[in-house]
Formats: structure tokens, sequence, C-alpha cells
């Protein structure tokens, strides 16, 4: 294949399946479009061919935040060509590409996110007289802690194994985005709920052939991401809102700077490798900055 979108897919091992995924979707996009349009070879193309496209995908409609992530994946296309010598150079490197529009999810407020993991504690407290159903409450309360008390991305929370996890001293070891490995403390709220999990449930589900992850489904499997999403959506709000993984990760970083911690600090808990990603994803509450205005300002 001339394009040679398998060896960009290859070139992302580090990169998550997820992400590996939307790369190789949206490149063969562009790739079709491409032949389509006159340019079959690598070797035909050049920076108007690609604002060509970007002038397309618009044109189609999308949103600036998929037009970026599309055009993402064409420069990361276009770098591995020219590294792979297809290319004698990078016409994708001075293209300028809108960006993406940051959408913050709805936070939930720590009372309200403290209700939600306690009712989900006390349905997981009352036992029926299956035991799958019992370890299955069990492992949704762990999961539920993890992904607020510690703020894990959803994929790495599946992905924990039990060896990443080290109850003693209020420890888990998770691999984050990029193949970084990164240490987390949990609270005792969230160590108490695994410690539970690993002793009553997890055997209950574990079967010969299950991975050495920590979360594994009704037939001891590994838990997806999809079972993540669904476990969360099944604990919705005192409100009846229904929320998400990315929503409890958000609200865990937004409540740790609503208590004071520094920003920096929050960057390393989240395995964010620039402070602008966290300055993003954490904005302050409004209730801070009053807190604030009120207790530095002359006139407040």
């Amino acid at each position: 294949m001339p394009w040679d979108v398998e060896g960009l897919v290859a070139s992302l091992a580090a990169r998550s399946e997820h992400t590996r995924r939307a790369y190789e979707h949206d490149a063969q996009e562009f790739v079709a479009w491409a032949e389509r349009g006159g340019c079959p070879e690598p070797g035909d193309l050049d920076r108007r061919t690609l604002r060509r496209y970007l002038a397309y995908l618009e044109t189609r409609g999308f949103a600036r935040r998929s037009v970026a992530r599309k055009a993402a994946a064409v420069r990361a296309l276009v770098a591995d060509l020219r590294r792979r010598g297809q290319l004698t150079a990078d016409p994708g490197r001075a293209l300028r590409t809108p960006r993406g529009d940051v959408r913050l999810p709805r936070v939930p407020s720590a009372a309200d996110a403290a209700r939600l993991l306690d009712a989900a504690a006390d349905a997981a407290a009352t036992p029926t007289d299956d035991p799958v159903l019992d370890a299955l409450a069990a492992r949704d309360v762990a999961l539920l802690e993890l992904l607020y008390g510690a703020g894990l991305r959803v994929s790495e929370a599946c992905g924990l194994t039990l060896e990443g996890c080290d109850l003693e001293r209020a420890l888990v070891s998770v691999l984050g985005k990029r193949s970084k490995t990164r240490r987390v403390p949990i609270g005792e709220p969230a160590r108490v709920a695994l410690a539970a999990y690993l002793t009553d449930g997890r055997p209950v589900l574990a079967t010969p052939d299950s991975p050495p992850l920590v979360f594994l489904g009704r037939h001891g499997r590994a838990c997806s991401t999809r079972d993540a999403h669904r476990v969360v959506a099944a604990h919705p709000l005192r409100d009846g809102r229904r929320t998400h993984p990315h929503a409890l990760r958000h609200a865990y970083a937004t409540h740790l700077l609503d208590g004071g911690a520094d920003l920096r600090a929050v960057q390393e808990l989240l395995g964010h490798a620039d402070l602008a990603t966290t300055q993003i994803y954490t904005h302050l509450s409004q209730d801070r900055l009053r807190a604030v205005y009120a207790a530095t300002h002359p006139r407040a």
C-alpha cells in the first residue's frame, strides 16, 4: 500500500488502543480523499493538497474539534512517510489547523460525589442471594472510588494490575498515556473498597484464564472501558443526572484545587506532561474565585 497507513499504526504502539483506532480511521479517510482527488501517491503530496483537505473537511460541516483531530492524524501520517523515506520533505509540519474548542464536562459537586459513592457502598453492603452480583457490586464501589478518589483515566483503571496495588502504602501504579507509569496515592475509602473487592469480590469473578487485572467482568474477562462507563452511568447523581468516568476525574482535579492544592501537584497526580493541559482541564470553580476575591481584595 503506497500510503502505508499500517506503518503509521505500528509507529503508534505506545499510544492507547483508542488513539490508534482513531488515527487509523482518520488517515484512511484522508488517503481515500487524496486518491479520489488526483493524488494517488505520497510523492505527489504538497501543502496545497493538505490545505485543500482541511477546506474539504470544513465544507462537510465537521466541528473545529473534529477537524483538528483529523488534521493531527494526517500530520502524523505524513511525518511517518517522511521518516520512512517515501517523502523528501514533510509538507505537514507548517500546516496550521484550527484549535478544537475545549469542552469541559459538568463536574459533580463534592457533596454530590460523596452521595454517589455512599449510595453505591450502601447498595453493595446489602447482600443478595447471588454471589456474582455481590462481587460485581463490590467491584463497582472500588472502581468508582478509584475514578474519583485517585483521578484515574478510565483506561488506567481498567488496566490496573494486581501487582500495581500497594494497599499497605495506599498507592496504585497505573500505565498512563504514552506508556508512562505513575504512582498515585489513594484515600482511605478507596483503599478499603479496593481491599474488600480484592479479598471477597474478585475471587468470585476470576477464572483460571482471567488476566492479572484488578477489575473483571461477570465471566472473568477484563473489564473494558465500555463496561466502566456503564458502571458509572448506573449510579446517577442526586438529581438523577448520569455522569461518566471523565467527569469524575475532572471532579477529582477541581476539588483538589478548591481545597488549595498546588497546580503542579495536581499536574503530577493527573499524569499530564504539560502544565497547560492541567490549566485547561482543571478550571477553578466560581465559589473558589469568590472566596479568593473576598479574602484578598480591599473592596470586597
